[in-house]
């Protein structure tokens, strides 16, 4: 492949290339030597979870190895333990190294739904760190100052704000930046909050004599809500391991105006498509609801297959827009001892399904019109139901579950 085709490539929902000379110049180097350029990612297992916040990269990640190249998934299990200190407001949490090795397995089964893993190799940093000496981890640190750090925006609020900044926290970057060294990375991915640890890498490769890496920044995924950075803690998130369904049915719900940056960042659709479907949405030609929909058996398709896409969309079109009830449901069982005289309070019963966390939060979706019983709709939180064997109960607008009388 030509070299400005592997650039259009690379450069696809790409926020900030640093180094793209020196890209174009690596590529003509190993195309004449055939040989794959080292692409990096650094990991620290923080969180075992992937949502397709994190596929952002991991798809560029797949890109590279498409072209030809090797991918080095560098798992942090040393800087792990320090915690990254990047748009933090305090001190992170170190993790203890059973805790980094307990989410580092989880970390490699999810990735290998994205990567080609003939075309990847997993290193963990403590195979250099681990060799090193007191005396080596000075001589290191000697490489940054103190203002450099506190160029950085957290340091430098943190800073001015009379926070406490941990001077282990200093060493991240610059451990972050060797492992670059250690591996004599050709490239680098990460998101664009990692700017100054991947120019870290740049800064050390060059003081080390080596050529320094090329620098790939993807975005910051927003989720569901359009508005915050996809995160699980915010419950934004579409995760990569979730159920056909829920992954449909959550791409569902994403606002209209994250639709092409979606199919840009999270699916293959090939460039020329993209940029259709981008320029038909802007002037109309296209409905977002259809979009969406192909979006959504897109990803789908991507960590299942198309006829798992395919059902379930028709699953959702059969509850959502027929009003139909799923074919597949939890059971949830109530024995007699819950029940008097057969009846139960209803805060009670659509709590015993799980869909709420409380009583409280029962009472308000019951009084919001969000819960309906065998297609009831139930709004009165100060009365009794008889509990019929394999009712079904909705909570909001895609939770059903079906009763079993036990």
């Amino acid at each position: 492949m030509e070299i400005k085709e592997q650039l259009s490539i690379v450069k696809r929902g790409v926020s900030d290339l640093i180094g793209e000379e020196e890209l174009v110049e690596k590529l003509k180097e190993v195309k004449k030597e055939s040989r794959p350029l080292k692409v990096k990612l650094g990991l620290d297992p923080t969180a075992p979870d992937i949502h397709l916040g994190h596929a952002v990269v991991l798809n560029k990640l797949r890109q590279f190895q498409d072209l030809g190249h090797q991918v080095y998934l560098l798992i942090g299990d040393v800087t792990g333990q320090i915690g990254d200190p990047t748009g933090k407001s305090e001190t992170r949490k170190q993790l203890s190294k059973e805790e980094v090795k307990e989410n580092a397995e989880t970390y490699k089964e999810q990735m290998f739904k994205i990567l080609d893993q003939q075309k990847t190799e997993v290193v963990f940093n403590s195979q250099w760190f681990g060799e090193m000496d007191f005396i080596d981890a000075i001589e290191l640190s000697s490489q940054y100052t103190v203002a450099r750090m506190l160029e950085r925006e957290d340091f430098a609020n943190r800073y001015g704000n009379n926070q406490p900044i941990s001077i282990h926290e200093f060493f991240y970057p610059i451990l972050q930046g060797y492992d670059s060294v250690a591996m004599e990375a050709d490239i680098e991915l990460g998101g664009t909050d990692q700017r100054f640890n991947l120019l870290a890498g740049r800064k050390l490769q060059k003081e080390y004599g080596q050529d320094p890496q090329v620098v790939i920044m993807m975005p910051l995924l927003e989720g569901l809500d359009g508005v915050n950075k996809m995160s699980k803690s915010k419950g934004n998130y579409i995760g990569i391991d979730e159920t056909p369904k829920d992954m449909y049915g959550k791409t569902m719900s994403l606002p209209d105006e994250l639709i092409g940056r979606y199919f840009e960042l999270v699916t293959e659709v090939p460039l020329n498509e993209l940029q259709e479907i981008k320029a038909s949405l802007e002037d109309g030609s296209l409905h977002p609801m259809k979009a969406k929909k192909r979006l959504a058996r897109e990803i789908v398709a991507t960590y299942y297959d198309q006829e798992t896409a395919k059902k379930a969309q028709q699953e959702f079109e059969k509850v959502f827009k027929k009003g139909g009830t799923p074919d597949d449901m939890p059971e949830i069982e109530i024995s007699d001892d819950q029940l008097e005289d057969g009846e139960m309070w209803i805060v009670k019963l659509v709590a015993a399904t799980g869909f709420v966390d409380s009583n409280s939060q029962a009472r308000r979706m019951i009084k919001q019109g969000a819960v309906t019983i065998n297609d009831k709709k139930y709004q009165k939180i100060n009365i009794d139901l008889k509990v019929e064997n394999e009712m079904i109960i909705k909570v909001g607008k895609k939770n059903f579950a079906k009763i079993i009388l036990k």
